[in-house]
């Protein structure tokens, strides 16, 4: 019978639905149902999109850092991903003087391009099936240790097998809640480069008033390059390393589209929970993420406190406010959706006919699954909310944490003699500098006191740690200035005259150690709990498959690359939103944006430059035939995070846009696929080239890439003319 309902799975996973919903596995391309996709007007092959022998679209994406895509737009391994995607790099890179961020980037040749350091991309150069092989020695018996050893040594046997010596990565991920397994063989390319990047006033136009809604306005995108050794292979950061060849990349189309157009994304999606119950979404938007809408605003108000008094400050926070942000508005969004969507009513009546289906003889197995899924959340309530407030505390008050694993560190210093101190020296400060680069001491001293002081008074005393609990949360911020961890000053100088006694009596050393403590503690705590809901719906998923033999089940998002098909779409317009004259709500113009305009805020500031080329109708090649500069646009596909930065591609397989966002009324999403309102906001690449080209005057960038102008002749970029010694003679005698 587990052959049969294994087989079963297998079939239906990769049978094709409707065409915007899903966020389909490359390997089963074939599979998607090709006169459809034909229809919706995709004119490649599947082969043309995935192949393991030939050069296809998938080499032309990559996992951007491990946490957005991009993809690559030129023989010169040039890569397009969002603002952003490229925010953290760019951040780092500016300084009060320079300021990347504020002013934007753009570097007018090669050699101006410099290394955005820790920043790697991710190529996928194949994937397999190792259902077979994994599940062959699992079975429902199995305790949770004994199956995730078995799970374990296969996946390090899959390694071995695929790596090439180290050559390449290898990922082993689970799918339907663990019921079939894949592998995934990648190359990692470790010198990139920043080459452009627009002013935050065009990149992050709209800020967080216009995170997650439309109509927007942004010019979301930067640029970086991939830089290879001489033979192309991956390389660390060498003056001596040249851009890669890449074995594919995506000419840019300055075609334009209308609603209906065909529209494809191929990126690194990074989770969906489609198949969560409706126990797991009342728990969701009624506890957990109430906590964490709360947690994040008060840690948002705790850096923009500092970050508003002084530039440095500014700087070195800017990414990590912008991503507590993001998903501060993103947790109250789907909130918002999942009641205003009824998502929760749905789930139930779905839940309703399962469990009829599952009460009928010989689904035995499946019967009270659901019941015992709804005791787990019952039973782990307070502990859930609880993971939410202490996942803020070690996301934004960086004391505990650095305390904890810097603190390691030291001790295993402190312990050696002098040649191995020595030795390991440059280790150690290599740890500092990382952990010290962008601290505030003052600003994390208050942020440890008030986000303490939060879990203390949100937090269930059975379930919460005691170390948190019983602390004096108003004297924090002076135990750590007191600390070994205060700055980076007290922990060099400790590093020079290192002692184990002082480390081990440090307060905030012990009581982050404690508090980790605490943690491991109630793991042991709700382990089997946690593991019997982890098997509870692994069974439920398969019974709920083969509960509905018609209906064309997808794997959840989990990091690796899929694919989404669907078309150019329009919103339904909201009264409470102004469109600026725009008739069919599938985009908007450069007029639209200057009507936002506020001179002098945050923002909605604009350059004077885009106000005075939008004046004078300046947009070049990159204009819509209509007379109007395009910026933004809407199509159906099926996106979450980690699709940021993903290329939204036409039948042809050209670039048409740069997806970034998705839309407010469709926030419960990554739960549920709301079909009439679900859309992806991304950035028209005329609007990209127009701001590379227009306004930065970076015309090398425009000539290195392919441009696609109507349906049959490409514009390819423009040769240097090499100048002839009678040329030379001629032009000096005309002068």
């Amino acid at each position: 019978m587990k052959k049969i309902l294994l087989l079963c799975t297998f079939l239906l996973s990769f049978v094709p639905m409707k065409a915007d919903e899903g966020m389909w596995l490359l390997m089963f391309i074939k599979r998607l149902n090709g006169v459809d996709m034909q229809k919706e007007g995709l004119h490649l092959s599947p082969e043309e999109i995935y192949s393991v022998n030939n050069a296809a679209l998938k080499d032309a994406i990559v996992s951007f850092g491990g946490f957005c895509t991009g993809e690559i737009v030129s023989d010169q391994g040039l890569v397009f991903t969002n603002h952003h995607c490229g925010y953290d790099a760019i951040a780092s890179a500016s300084t009060p003087e320079k300021n990347y961020l504020k002013d934007g980037f753009w570097a007018m040749k090669q050699s101006q391009e410099f290394n955005a350091e820790g920043l790697y991309v991710r190529f996928l150069v194949r994937m397999d099936d190792a259902s077979q092989r994994i599940n062959s020695k699992l079975n429902n018996k199995m305790s949770a240790e004994e199956r995730a050893k078995v799970i374990a040594a296969e996946t390090k046997a899959i390694q071995a097998e695929n790596s090439e010596n180290g050559k390449y990565t290898v990922v082993v991920r689970d799918f339907f809640n663990g019921n079939e397994f894949y592998f995934f063989v990648y190359q990692d390319y470790k010198d990139i480069r920043l080459v452009g990047a627009p002013p935050s006033s065009l990149g992050k136009y709209g800020g967080d008033t216009d995170n997650w809604e439309w109509p927007r306005h942004t010019a979301d995108f930067s640029i970086f390059r991939v830089y290879a050794d001489e033979n192309g292979n991956p390389a660390e950061f060498s003056p001596k390393n040249i851009p890669l060849k890449p074995k594919h990349f995506l000419p840019v189309s300055l075609k334009g589209y209308k609603p209906g157009d065909f529209a494809m994304i191929l990126g690194y999606p990074g989770r969906t929970n489609r198949y969560l119950t409706s126990f797991g979404i009342n728990q969701m938007v009624n506890k957990d993420y109430p906590a964490w809408v709360k947690a994040s605003k008060l840690s948002m108000d705790v850096m923009k406190k500092y970050m508003d008094r002084g530039e440095a400050t500014r700087l070195n926070y800017a990414s990590q406010y912008a991503n507590v942000a993001n998903y501060w508005k993103n947790r109250q969004g789907t909130i918002d959706a999942v009641i205003q969507n009824g998502t929760i009513a749905n789930k139930q009546n779905q839940e309703f006919e399962y469990k009829k289906w599952a009460l009928q003889s010989g689904n035995e197995e499946y019967a009270y699954i659901l019941d015992d899924i709804d005791a787990y959340y019952k039973q782990t309530s307070d502990r859930n909310v609880e993971r939410m407030y202490s996942s803020n505390v070690q996301r934004n008050a960086k004391y505990i944490m650095t305390a904890y694993q810097l603190g390691s560190l030291l001790k295993t210093y402190a312990a050696q003699d002098m040649q191995a101190r020595l030795a390991m020296k440059p280790r150690v400060e290599e740890a500092l500098k990382g952990v010290y680069e962008n601290f505030d001491s003052e600003l994390e001293g208050e942020m440890l006191n008030s986000l303490v002081n939060l879990y203390q008074k949100n937090v269930t005393k059975d379930v919460g740690s005691p170390t948190l609990m019983n602390v004096n949360a108003g004297s924090l911020s002076i135990l750590a200035q007191s600390s070994i961890f205060a700055n980076k000053a007290s922990v060099t100088n400790f590093i020079l005259n290192p002692d184990r006694l002082k480390l081990d009596a440090d307060p905030l050393y012990k009581m982050a150690n404690s508090y980790v403590e605490d943690a491991r503690l109630s793991g042991e705590r709700f382990a089997i709990i946690d593991a019997n809901f982890a098997k509870n719906n692994r069974i439920f998923l398969a019974g709920l498959m083969k509960s509905q033999p018609d209906k064309k089940f997808y794997p959840d998002a989990n990091s690796t690359m899929r694919l989404t098909y669907g078309t150019v779409d329009t919103l339904p317009k909201r009264d409470d939103r102004n469109y600026d004259g725009i008739s069919e709500n599938y985009y908007t113009t450069m007029d639209g944006m200057v009507a936002k305009y506020k001179k002098g805020d945050e923002e909605f500031d604009l350059p004077t430059k885009v106000i005075d080329l939008n004046s004078a109708k300046d947009y070049g090649m990159y204009g819509d035939a209509a007379g109007y500069m395009p910026v933004n646009f809407l199509t159906n596909n099926d996106i979450t995070g980690g699709n940021s930065g993903s290329p939204v591609i036409d039948g042809d397989g050209n670039l048409i846009g740069i997806a970034f966002d998705g839309n407010s009324e469709a926030l419960s999403g990554d739960i549920v696929f709301e079909e009439a309102v679900q859309k992806t906001i991304n950035v028209d690449v005329r609007y990209v080239l127009w701001v590379i080209d227009k306004y930065a005057g970076n015309k090398r960038l425009i000539k290195e890439l392919k441009l696609i102008t109507d349906e049959n002749t490409p514009k390819e970029p423009k040769k240097k003319r090499v100048n002839t010694t009678d040329e030379k003679k001629s032009k000096r005698n005309r002068k």
